[in-house]
């Protein structure tokens, strides 16, 4: 699923918080914020199914490190590395402007480094060290020891070379690895004793929850939530290969905010053959062009049309996108009778006309609460939305999310900080 609505448009509380309270499998939710949104309405539901997993390095929950997982689990290979890699450009830079020079060397300086680390069980945060100091010779080494020779001899190239252009090299990739200069950060995903250990893996077929919570905007900790959603989905789909081709029961992976806080470079790609192996992504995106912006034109439409179904909410304000909807909900046959009044009396002629069923300017003013649905092999319906708090399962559902909500605002305050939602405006 693809869901575009505007921000308040019930995309929450109307699409991902019941598809998440219905799940019967492992579910993955990424978002921005925790009170009174999906993170408090669903946890207490989900730790009734499984296991409540919650990976939130900038504390937008505030919550206690309970976790690590090990995020150079899959950079043991040169195809890993990159992977990783990539997320951290991504997560910093959009589309357009990933494929220049500096960020093609900067990923491919953090992907060697990410793969010498890891072939050693190095923890993420050495390679923050090696960023520091262009000229240690230890991962060339370590990449040596391990059989990687293309891959240090690449990476003693970019060191041994023109001293600006190896220095704007490392001075790039310190840019996007600069969330683990946070040591609160980086312990989220560096191993620790007494400590359980979250595995992709084992998740997959499980029946438990995983939160991935993330501030967007600059400095903010999502490549590491897009690189654990990555792993959680990727890891899910050689599951779902070994046990006969589907995960069941199915996995849902709930990517909420995913232009700001999960940019997973080829998930258009991902996509096309994740519904097929019991993996069900809902991607929320406030517009089309958000999409665009953080996958491009090609990769937008290619997330568009690979998705089953495509959900539309209130506050299409891109007339172009309305257009382009109200052409594919097509056009409708209408009777026009017209009368002529003459000296021989009145004539009455009926003629046929063809307009659109729903115009563009009556997309743009869709209510909130109406969505339009685009599924695949059948006719564009109009529905209305079933928010959670409308369905009998609120009255339980409800005070767990108060608790949930208060719970955060005490830990918040035991810290001397403050939520979300917890400013009161005054005149």
């Amino acid at each position: 699923m693809v869901a575009i609505m505007a921000p308040r448009s019930g995309k929450t509380s109307g699409i991902a918080i019941p598809a998440i309270l219905a799940a019967p499998g492992p579910v993955l939710l990424t978002s921005n914020k925790a009170a009174n949104d999906a993170y408090t309405t669903c946890v207490d539901a989900r730790a009734k199914v499984g296991k409540v997993w919650t990976l939130d390095p900038q504390q937008i929950a505030h919550h206690p490190r309970e976790m690590w997982w090990d995020i150079l689990a899959d950079a043991r290979d040169l195809a890993g590395a990159k992977r990783l890699a990539t997320h951290f450009v991504t997560a910093s830079v959009d589309e357009s402007s990933g494929s220049d020079f500096w960020s093609t060397a900067a990923s491919n300086t953090l992907g060697s480094l990410f793969l010498a680390a890891a072939s050693h069980r190095r923890p993420i945060t050495d390679v923050l060290a090696w960023l520091a100091s262009p000229s240690d010779r230890t991962p060339v080494d370590l990449l040596t020891d391990a059989g990687h020779h293309a891959v240090a001899a690449q990476l003693q190239g970019t060191v041994t070379g023109a001293t600006e252009t190896r220095d704007g090299i490392y001075e790039t990739a310190r840019q996007y690895a600069s969330c683990l200069l946070d040591p609160e950060i980086a312990a989220w995903v560096t191993p620790t004793e007494g400590l359980p250990e979250f595995k992709p893996f084992a998740f997959a077929s499980s029946r438990d929850t995983l939160f991935l919570l993330s501030k967007d905007g600059g400095g903010s900790a999502s490549a590491i939530i897009a690189a654990a959603a990555d792993a959680v989905m990727r890891a899910a789909v050689i599951v779902a290969e070994r046990s006969g081709g589907r995960l069941d029961p199915p996995a849902l992976c709930v990517l909420d905010e995913a232009a700001n806080v999960c940019k997973i470079s080829d998930l258009p790609d991902l996509y096309s053959h994740l519904g097929s192996r019991g993996v069900i992504p809902i991607t929320i995106l406030q517009s089309y062009r958000q999409g665009q912006r953080c996958w491009g034109e090609a990769g937008m439409d290619a997330l568009w049309s690979a998705a089953t179904v495509k959900v539309i909410g209130s506050g299409i304000d891109d007339a172009d996108f309305a257009d382009k909807l109200s052409r594919q909900i097509g056009e409708h046959d209408v009777q026009t009778v017209s009368v002529s009044d003459s000296g021989s009396g009145k004539s009455t002629s009926v003629s046929m006309r063809t307009e659109r069923v729903l115009p563009p300017d009556e997309i743009r003013a869709l209510p909130k609460g109406k969505i339009l649905l685009f599924a695949t092999g059948m006719k564009v319906a109009m529905l209305d939305l079933r928010p959670w708090y409308k369905e009998r399962s609120a009255k339980e559902i409800g005070p767990a999310s108060a608790r949930a909500t208060k719970a955060i605002t005490e830990r918040a305050l035991a810290k001397g900080t403050t939520t979300p939602g917890d400013f009161t405006l005054s005149a």
